[in-house]
């Protein structure tokens, strides 16, 4: 069919098509003008071709006139002596597969206009296919999710060329919903199944920004909110039920270690503790990758020791050398990564020692920033084992130039830290910063039992604390108490000073 040209006759054209095709079948190859349209290089044309799809199939999934059930080839059935209404069903649900893939397709169009309405297009035929579904029910009352179209919207949202951050932001709200949150997971899984795919950075970043947006709900919640309608409730719909999909999308990402760029390994360590862990049925089987990550070194490696910290004490884990491990990688890169823990309290004296001690040794060189939360930890450390406090309380300490404790010892047993005390801490109190200078005065004082949070300080930055200190304002200055009466002094006084002076 002729049409003017421009947006504006795509979009007068595009609306009588949509009006004849669902008016009469006899007008059904208008369809194929109007997916010629979605090919539009003019983005305008674009959308408007995908608001009148999103019309028409959804018209037509609702009126029941695209073919149910295990789809047969095109050619066959045409060539067949099958009825025209069956051969119609199957001749437009063949439409509906081509602009469904074309939507998809267009989530990595230039215009994020294009990809915005492409996704919710894609998405409320999602919700229309669950509610009208396209595959027969194995038995009455069957719960049936269109996987398979939904594994073309995060095949589409997982791009490995494109950074999907935003659009993936959009997605987040649908995420709300117990199926949905269920069925990215279990779509997830088989995308990032090894050797599914080659990979890249930007692919990595998207399935991280995908994966860590889905929070699980709380073990024994029953599972009510969801996307595609359903009729009645289903033990298959328990938040235990979920664990399987987690393990499979977050460690299926955190499984090929060798792989992850070493940006994306920080991000992954980061929640693994509190993210990934607590929604596994066995944490212990990513002990392979937190070892191999701890033997990259750096940042990653204190971050990889949280991860085995928390299987050590809630799953019982036995990781030989820990504290040995986690001392050797106490460097001035620390305080860097701000994720610093408590101690527990069953660990020997000299241990936290060295702890406390290593700790006060690189606060010299550290940004204040980083001391305002270092110094509470190691009041903490102290706090929580009293036996420690030899450091503060020993009489006489040492000279500086007769320090015993030894910085270059990799064992903590061997350090000496218990010999020696904390006089870098005595040092700090006459630190620049008067924030800092007060954090570390606190050691004159008695320690009270409840330990201090350093939760508020984690994230603290150095702009942030030169925005407190800009905030601050003007200190009040002591005046004198008597108000001044006069330049020098009562009237009277003045004029009897005047005399004298002449």
């Amino acid at each position: 069919m002729e049409r003017e040209p421009g947006p504006e006759g795509a979009r007068r054209a595009l609306g009588r098509w949509l009006e004849a095709v669902l008016a009469s079948r006899g007008q059904a190859n208008a369809v194929f003008d109007i997916l010629a349209v979605l090919q539009s290089e003019d983005q305008e044309e674009v959308r408007e071709a995908v608001r009148t799809c999103s019309r028409l199939f959804g018209a037509l999934l609702e009126r029941g006139e695209l073919f149910v059930g295990q789809l047969p080839s095109e050619e066959t059935v045409m060539a067949g002596s099958r009825g025209a209404m069956r051969k119609y069903q199957v001749w437009m649900r063949h439409r509906y597969h081509s602009c469904c893939n074309r939507l998809g397709e267009l989530l990595a169009h230039s215009s994020f206009q294009v990809k915005e309405l492409a996704l919710s297009t894609l998405m409320k035929f999602v919700q229309l296919e669950g509610t009208h579904p396209l595959e027969k029910p194995k038995w009455e009352g069957n719960y049936l999710f269109p996987r398979k179209l939904f594994k073309v919207v995060l095949g589409g949202l997982l791009s490995p060329e494109e950074d999907h951050s935003l659009l993936l932001s959009q997605f987040r709200e649908h995420l709300e919903y117990d199926d949905i949150r269920y069925h990215t997971m279990q779509a997830a899984a088989d995308v990032l199944r090894p050797g599914s795919r080659q990979v890249s950075l930007t692919f990595w970043n998207n399935a991280f920004t995908l994966l860590s947006a889905v929070s699980l709900p709380r073990q024994g919640r029953n599972l009510s909110n969801f996307y595609v309608p359903r009729s009645g409730p289903s033990d298959k719909w328990k938040v235990a039920h979920l664990r399987v999909p987690v393990f499979l999308g977050g460690c299926t990402l955190t499984g090929r270690a060798p792989q992850l760029p070493l940006s994306l390994y920080k991000k992954v360590l980061v929640i693994t503790h509190d993210a990934i862990l607590p929604h596994m049925a066995q944490p212990t089987l990513l002990i392979d990758f937190l070892s191999s990550a701890y033997d990259l070194g750096g940042a990653v490696s204190l971050l990889a020791l949280n991860g085995l910290f928390v299987l050590m004490h809630k799953h019982n884990l036995e990781y030989p050398d820990f504290y040995r491990k986690l001392y050797g990688l106490l460097d001035p890169s620390i305080f860097h990564v701000k994720y610093l823990r408590g101690a527990p309290r069953h660990l020997p004296a000299y241990l936290v020692a060295a702890f406390a001690k290593r700790l006060a040794r690189l606060a010299l060189t550290a940004p204040p920033e980083a001391l305002l939360m270092v110094l509470p930890f190691i009041c903490n450390l102290l706090r929580r084992h009293p036996a420690c406090r030899v450091l503060v309380h020993r009489p006489q300490g040492p000279e500086l130039d007769a320090d015993p404790y030894d910085p270059a010892e990799e064992d903590p047993a061997k350090s000496r830290a218990l010999e020696s005390c904390l006089w870098e801490l005595q040092a700090l109190q006459r630190h620049y910063h008067p924030e800092v200078s007060k954090a570390a005065s606190v050691i004159n004082q008695v320690l009270s039992v409840p330990e201090v949070s350093i939760a508020p300080l984690l994230e603290l930055t150095a702009y942030e604390l030169f925005e407190q200190d800009l905030n601050k304002g003007p200190r009040p200055v002591p005046l004198e108490f008597v108000p001044a009466q006069g330049l020098l002094g009562r009237q009277d006084d003045l004029c009897t000073q005047h005399f004298t002076l002449s």
